[in-house]
Parts: C-alpha cells; structure tokens; sequence
C-alpha cells in the first residue's frame, strides 16, 4: 500500500467491502458506467479511464441486481489518471441508505 493510499484509510469513517459490479455516472461533462474496486456507506473507488476532477460532483446509480439500486450523489475525492477515483458518498437518503447497508452486509 503506497503511502497516499494508507493516508486515504486512515481518513475512512467506514470500513470498505470488496464489492465489484457497474455503477452509471453523470457529471463533469461526463457520462458513462464504470466498475467498482470496493465500496462502503462513506464512499466507493470506481475503475475507470475517464477523467473525473478531484472536486467533481457525481450522480450515481448502482444496480444490484435486477430488484434493488441506490441513487447517490458523490464528490471526487482523488484521481488516479488511467486507473480510476476515489468518491465520497455526499447524501444518502434513506432508501439510498438501505439498500446499501443490506447490500454491503451481504458482500
């Protein structure tokens, strides 16, 4: 683990599940469906070779399944050009908030 990335653990408030499918974002003048490394209530890190500005606000939609999805809004918190981002969770409704709970305890 490099030392920017133990730094960025430190600073979680929510321990991350390795939880790998699609999520579909838009914003940054970007649209277009990505794959995620791991994710917790706090946040998610997405595999992706777009380049999405630390700063950026992201809308998100995460199918899990056919019967369930979570619509959240989410700020760039760090780029790795070519590799993917690290996001930050910035409102999560309840339902939003549900789902994911019910769907990380699975993972």
């Amino acid at each position: 683990m490099s030392t920017e990335e133990h730094d960025m653990a430190d600073r979680r408030g929510y321990e991350r599940s390795r939880l790998i499918l699609d999520v579909h974002f838009d914003g940054s003048a970007l649209t277009g469906v990505a794959n995620t490394r791991d994710m917790s209530l706090g946040g998610v890190y997405m595999n992706t070779r777009a380049s999405l500005p630390e700063g950026a606000i992201l809308q998100l939609r995460i199918p899990f399944g056919s019967d369930s999805e979570a619509f959240v809004k989410a700020q760039v918190m760090y780029n790795n050009p070519g590799v993917g981002v690290g996001l930050r969770f910035l409102e999560l409704n309840e339902q939003a908030r549900t789902v994911l709970e019910r769907e990380l305890a699975r993972a």
